[in-house]
């Protein structure tokens, strides 16, 4: 059975426009999934600790028939090729893929929680979130729509 599943991108390290782009082509050759759309690129200010370079974010929409761990380790996979390594929360970082939803599929699990915990706290998110798909309900969290103007004060530029 197959699902939408949508997948945050961010980068604020090296050449992060150069680099979402280059992570949206290599979520187009993610096997066992298909893309579907994805968004504009966004500058946003960092989330955490503050004193780092702005990040460029992006959200993709993908179709997959895999279950929602195997996406995930495909996602860290992509991760791991643009020199990803994790330290600490919130740090900067060659490219970061959140898997945001995938179908209705609400799970809370040690290696994935489902819809992801924080994804309607930040316009980072919403913002390319709502650009395609504008009409998304998000599992237990309501209408985008709704939840868009709650993060609002947030600073986000789309970038041309």
């Amino acid at each position: 059975m197959t699902a939408i599943a949508y997948v945050a991108l961010g980068a604020n390290l090296g050449d992060p426009v150069k680099t979402v782009r280059a992570a949206l082509a290599a979520l187009r050759e993610m096997p066992d999934a298909r893309l579907l759309a994805s968004s504009s690129l966004y500058r946003t200010a960092p989330v955490g600790l503050k004193h780092q370079p702005d990040f460029i974010n992006a959200v993709a929409m993908i179709e997959s028939a895999l279950p929602p761990l195997e996406l995930l380790a495909n996602l860290f996979a992509i991760e791991a090729r643009f020199g990803r390594v994790r330290s600490v929360r919130n740090a900067p970082r060659t490219l970061d893929l959140d898997l945001l939803l995938c179908g209705d599929l609400v799970l809370d699990s040690p290696e994935l929680t489902l819809p992801h915990p924080r994804m309607t706290e930040r316009a980072f998110v919403l913002a390319p979130l709502a650009e395609i798909a504008p009409t998304l309900t998000i599992p237990g969290r309501g209408p985008l729509a709704e939840l868009l103007p709650k993060v609002a004060d947030q600073r986000i530029e789309r970038l041309p």
